[in-house]
């Protein structure tokens, strides 16, 4: 690991309900190196969820700084958040969002369409990943063919297609059964440890949690424990 991929400075974040200002994530500081396997935890409106959508440019600060690979985030327009999220950071969320009338080759290749690549080598980036998640027999099937674990891989699969430099993780276990959640882990633990991918995971699981080398707990928009130490080996 080398300098702060992920730079949060007295970051703040609230919502509105009709007259109520609902603070989400209050004065937040935090850096995260590349390479580094982060666990967020924390109760429902702990602000963790919040604090993940702030890391990949779904939501703007109120106040604060945010550098993601030493630039600020804060002065890009639209267009320059939709590449940056394009090609830096992937997203896996607890279902699996894929397109159900497509073969998960052509769900994995979709987000290489807005890098202006040709079908030829999206499809071929996107077979040479489901290779790597353990479904490359599997290319002309579609979602509702596969697992709930399967289809998890083939999320994880389209997330990292595009090469980030960031994945983001939304309880991705939380609709999946203990061995195939631990299965998931084994996957994100080599993609962090082999492609030196940043991972940020939120989750309420403490031995999902445990799985990170780091774990930062947020509690009412707050960071009330940050600590790192020897992750779970999920295999």
């Amino acid at each position: 690991m080398d300098t702060a991929i992920i730079q949060m400075r007295d970051a703040w974040k609230s919502y509105h309900l009709e007259d109520l200002e609902i603070p989400a994530v209050r004065g937040v500081s935090l850096a995260i190196p590349r390479g580094q396997f982060v666990a967020v935890t924390g109760a429902s409106g702990s602000g963790k969820s919040t604090f993940l959508h702030l890391v990949g440019c779904l939501d703007r600060l109120d106040r604060g700084q945010y550098l993601f690979e030493g630039r600020a985030v804060q002065g890009l327009s639209r267009r320059q958040l939709a590449v940056l999220r394009n090609r830096r950071i992937g997203f896996v969320f607890q279902s699996f969002n894929l397109l159900p009338r497509t073969s998960i080759l052509d769900n994995v290749a979709l987000p290489l369409s807005y890098q202006g690549l040709g079908r030829r080598e999206r499809r071929r980036r996107a077979a040479e990943m489901l290779e790597r998640v353990g479904l490359g027999e599997r290319l002309k099937h579609h979602p509702n063919q596969l697992s709930g674990g399967q289809q998890q891989r083939v999320a994880i699969a389209r997330a990292l297609v595009t090469r980030p430099a960031v994945l983001l993780a939304d309880e991705p276990t939380g609709n999946l059964d203990s061995a195939t959640s631990r299965e998931i882990m084994t996957l994100l633990q080599t993609v962090n440890r082999e492609q030196n991918v940043s991972i940020v995971l939120v989750t309420h699981e403490t031995d999902i949690a445990a799985f990170a080398e780091r774990q930062v707990t947020f509690r009412d928009g707050l960071i009330v424990r940050d600590v790192c130490g020897t992750a779970v080996e999920a295999a």
